[in-house]
């Protein structure tokens, strides 16, 4: 399945300012998220399994894909609609063989030997980054920027030209439209949508910043 990167919200119960994450995943649907990933690096499996069935029944009336960072297991479990893994986390041949061929598999690109090494004929989509400093996960990699996220997305279309292709990492509303307009498909956020006092408001006004990049492409 070819996942819809406009607006990926990932929800953190560390970075949700002590709100339901199942209610965050309500406002930004509402909002116009298009997908939604749980992280908990915390957390335990118990609690993200309870956290994944109750976000993906608010997401149910939006038709708005749950995928599960890292955590095949509580994928599984939640019955989400697939998962999101790094490059120390289980293959993706693996995850394959566990979710099947009807699961959303992304995967995450820091290199240009990553990009090179990406199993995309076992991939959904692929996210690009960190593009900005981000002080949600700890990253000892410096941010690739946006000529960085530019030249990496250009070669991972050039292998898989169908691939849709994300960019994450301290993007907000004053950053996301230079990264679409660098040629993303879509940004992935966190603190900008789940720490915001509207978060259906922020997630509005950063689609029409991502759709208007959009429409000026297309018109280009």
């Amino acid at each position: 399945m070819r996942p819809d990167l406009r607006l990926y919200a990932l929800l953190d119960p560390e970075r949700s300012g002590g709100r339901e994450l199942a209610t965050l995943a309500r406002e930004v649907a509402q909002g116009g998220a298009t997908l939604v990933q749980l992280r908990d690096k915390l957390g335990s499996t118990r609690r993200m399994i309870e956290s994944a069935r109750a976000i993906k029944a608010a997401l149910a009336s939006f038709n708005v894909p749950l995928l599960i960072n890292d955590r095949v297991d509580v994928a599984l479990a939640s019955k989400a609609d697939g998962v999101h893994v790094g490059w120390d986390d289980m293959s993706i041949a693996d995850v394959r063989a566990l979710l099947g061929r009807d699961a959303i598999v992304g995967l995450s690109i820091k290199t240009i030997e990553q990009v090179n090494a990406a199993p995309v004929d076992a991939l959904d989509y692929v996210c690009i980054g960190g593009v900005f400093p981000t002080l949600s996960k700890d990253n000892p990699d410096a941010p690739v920027g946006v000529a960085g996220f530019s030249r990496l997305a250009s070669a991972m279309r050039a292998r898989a030209p169908k691939m849709p292709v994300g960019a994450i990492a301290g993007i907000d509303a004053a950053n996301a439209g230079s990264v679409m307009a660098a040629g993303s498909d879509g940004v992935a956020i966190i603190s900008a949508l789940t720490l915001e006092p509207d978060p259906a408001a922020a997630a509005r006004k950063l689609r029409e910043i991502i759709d208007g990049e959009i429409t000026r492409r297309g018109a280009a």
